[in-house]
């Protein structure tokens, strides 16, 4: 019926190739794919969470910065990594999620739109929450 949630993503090499294209210094090297994922959901939220901060402060460079992070991590990373040929119908609904968060995040950049940099971070937070809850059942290592 469903594809399980890793099979949505390609090989392990492009998890560490993505990872380090967003700007990852540490981690990657033996890390799992499922790790690997888990720590661009991290650096996503971590990029939400400056921008925010950067915008309170009136910070436009700083939340711009903060905003296209996210905005790598969800192409480069999430959405660049999805086997689209085998993922299935989860692989297509997650490439129009990071889309649309693509999109919003964008918007919120151009409007100042605290609310839209909310509303990506809400839309996210399901996701990352039930990728760390099937860890254990996942888990191999990178390099096989």
């Amino acid at each position: 019926m469903f594809s399980s949630p890793a099979s949505a993503y390609r090989r392990p090499q492009q998890f560490a190739a993505a990872y380090r294209q967003v700007g990852a210094e540490t981690g990657v090297v033996g890390a799992t794919p499922h790790k690997l994922v888990a720590m661009l959901f991290e650096g996503y939220m971590d990029a939400l969470a400056q921008a925010r901060g950067a915008l309170r402060a009136g910070q436009v460079e700083k939340k711009g910065r903060a905003i296209m992070r996210a905005v790598r991590i969800v192409e480069e990373g999430l959405r660049g990594c999805l086997d689209m040929q085998g993922g299935g119908a989860l692989a297509q609904d997650l490439n129009d999620l990071y889309g649309y968060l693509s999109l919003r995040l964008t918007r919120a950049n151009l409007h100042n739109d605290e609310a839209g940099l909310e509303e990506c971070r809400r839309l996210m937070l399901p996701l990352q929450e039930a990728w760390m809850s099937i860890g254990g059942q996942i888990e191999t290592p990178a390099h096989s």
